[in-house]
């Protein structure tokens, strides 16, 4: 607990310093916000706030992940930090934590600008803190497999452009939303259709049960590119 707190703290003081990771957590909630203040109730716009936050949890979460961890890895500090007795758990853990705050704080946000109250507001930042979670797991995938930086941004980019971008092309094109149905991504704008038919609820938990699924993937991937890279640091 101890070296998760360490870990913990020494990443929320270099997010300070590295503003091009921080700065994920910011820029899309204001976008979301500058546009959905300038549409005002303009028809067919309503939903900026939630593709914004797909596009947030999509490539916003992956890209930051992603690259923490494959700066430390090409910076060394990983070595030394194993070094001194810090468990990889404990350090994949550490930063974790700061990017599911992070991620809270961010989801909030996007609910608030959505204007879900009650139960849709709840509902909402469930299906966002899975998203998120699953983006941070797929995050650390694509950062343990990376020797550097610019390798995680060359994987990371694409993967999140393309879990990021699809919940808006699928509104437009029925192929596309067949093709993307299994991305959590995807889901998330499914939920909050859903809001419509709470009634139900099949949907709903169709929606989630997706998305869980997809988390439980990441996990078991996860699990075995740890056990083959590591986090060496070399």
């Amino acid at each position: 607990m101890r070296n998760i707190k360490a870990i913990f703290n020494k990443q929320i003081k270099d997010l300070m310093k590295n503003t091009s990771v921080l700065m994920m957590f910011i820029v899309f909630p204001v976008v979301a916000l500058v546009f959905s203040h300038i549409t005002g109730d303009t028809e067919g716009t309503e939903g900026i706030p939630i593709m914004m936050a797909s596009m947030f949890a999509g490539m916003g979460i992956i890209m930051s992940v992603a690259l923490i961890i494959a700066e430390d890895r090409e910076n060394k500090s990983l070595r030394f930090l194993i070094m001194a007795g810090v468990k990889p758990i404990s350090y994949l853990l550490g930063v974790d934590g700061v990017i599911l705050i992070l991620g809270l704080l961010s989801s909030l946000t996007f609910g608030f600008i959505g204007g879900f109250k009650g139960q849709e507001f709840w509902i909402f930042l469930a299906a966002m803190m899975t998203a998120v979670s699953a983006s941070t797991l797929l995050g650390a995938i694509i950062g343990i497999s990376s020797k550097n930086q610019q390798a995680a941004n060359g994987l990371a980019m694409p993967v999140g452009m393309v879990l990021g971008f699809a919940p808006m092309l699928a509104q437009f094109n029925d192929t596309v939303a067949r093709a993307t149905h299994i991305f959590y991504t995807q889901q998330l704008n499914v939920v909050t259709d859903s809001f419509t038919s709470l009634g139900d609820g099949r949907s709903l938990w169709q929606s989630f049960s997706i998305m869980w699924g997809n988390v439980a993937v990441f996990v078991v991937v996860f699990a075995f590119v740890f056990k083959k890279k590591g986090l060496r640091g070399e």
